[in-house]
């Protein structure tokens, strides 16, 4: 995890580490799905003092549908971002596969993969794919009060 300022968005660190309290950088190793709940629980510190109550759990739910797709989803590392504005939270998960993540309908089918999108859609206030050289970058944001 790297936790610190907004300055360095180059994604290129390797492992952990701790700088300052408004930012969260964690690499994400291939189809490491312990990955999850730790990322969860880093998140989960970063927020500790941020938003509405329940805003910070969305936050964290949200996250783990991204972080879980990425590692299911791709053959490769991802990395994960999450930065604390003055305005709300933006989480973004960036991975290395150029293919684009399918939004399933409500109505698709029994099956309970698939829905993570579906969530992030309904839950986060603003959301959406961003392509970036070999790959892309999912995100979502949230103010810190209901919308």
């Amino acid at each position: 995890m790297v936790v610190g300022s907004a300055t360095d968005t180059t994604g290129e660190e390797a492992g952990t580490t701790t700088e300052h309290a408004h930012r969260l950088r964690r690499r994400l190793g291939r189809a490491d799905l312990r990955a999850v709940p730790e990322a969860r629980r880093e998140l989960r510190e970063l927020l500790r003092h941020w938003g509405k109550p329940g805003r910070s759990e969305i936050a964290e739910l949200l996250t783990s549908e991204l972080v879980t797709n990425a590692l299911v989803h791709t053959d490769d590392d991802a990395v994960l971002t999450a930065v604390v504005q003055p305005g709300g939270l933006r989480v973004e998960v960036r991975d290395f596969v150029g293919r684009r993540p399918e939004l399933r309908g409500p109505d698709t089918d029994d099956d309970t993969h698939g829905r993570g999108l579906v969530l992030v859609q309904s839950l986060a206030d603003a959301w959406g794919v961003r392509p970036h050289g070999v790959g892309k970058a999912v995100w979502f944001e949230l103010g810190a009060e209901a919308a």
